[in-house]
């Protein structure tokens, strides 16, 4: 198997394998990597190579920010799915104004609103995850078990309940 092909089995895996929140942020360090090389591509030289590099990555840009604003739940997504929703389709709109006009500023733009909104995002799990490791450890950690009854404290079946809760 040759290098390519085991690079793409290798994303088809990650692709597959990552958990929801973590294909999000796969999404922006696409959209990420596509804008870099569309600003990029504003030195080429070739005009061929320039309009060309700059509307298929844009183009790209624009299908991974469609798949996320398909993939909110604007029923239950509240205030920040709203917000999200709009977001994109400000980006969305911007990519097209960029793409037409080759303005290169245009893409800067989103490249570093979706940048940021990568970096709250992995934030956001990162503090998801950590939360998890920390309550799992306080449920292991010898403190938090239920004490054993000693001769001197008579067990009932509510002070080992009550212990696990505070």
């Amino acid at each position: 198997m040759d290098s390519a092909k085991k690079l793409s089995a290798y994303r088809v895996n990650a692709v597959n394998s990552a958990a929801p929140e973590n294909l999000v942020v796969m999404l922006y360090d696409g959209a990420i990597r596509f804008l870099g090389t569309a600003i990029r591509a504003f030195e080429h030289e070739d005009p061929l190579d320039f309009n060309l590099t700059i509307h298929t990555n844009i183009t790209k840009t624009q299908a991974i920010i469609r798949e996320l604003n398909h993939a909110l739940d604007l029923e239950n997504g509240g205030e920040l799915g709203q917000n999200l929703a709009g977001l994109y389709l400000y980006f969305d709109n911007r990519l097209q104004e960029a793409n037409i006009n080759k303005e290169k500023a245009i893409i800067e733009e989103v490249l570093e609103r979706i940048s940021e909104l990568r970096d709250a995002w992995n934030e956001s799990i990162q503090k998801q995850k950590d939360e998890a490791a920390n309550f799992a450890a306080s449920q292991n950690s010898p403190a938090t078990a239920t004490p054993t009854p000693t001769p001197q404290t008579p067990a009932s079946a509510d002070s080992a309940g009550l212990s696990l809760i505070g």
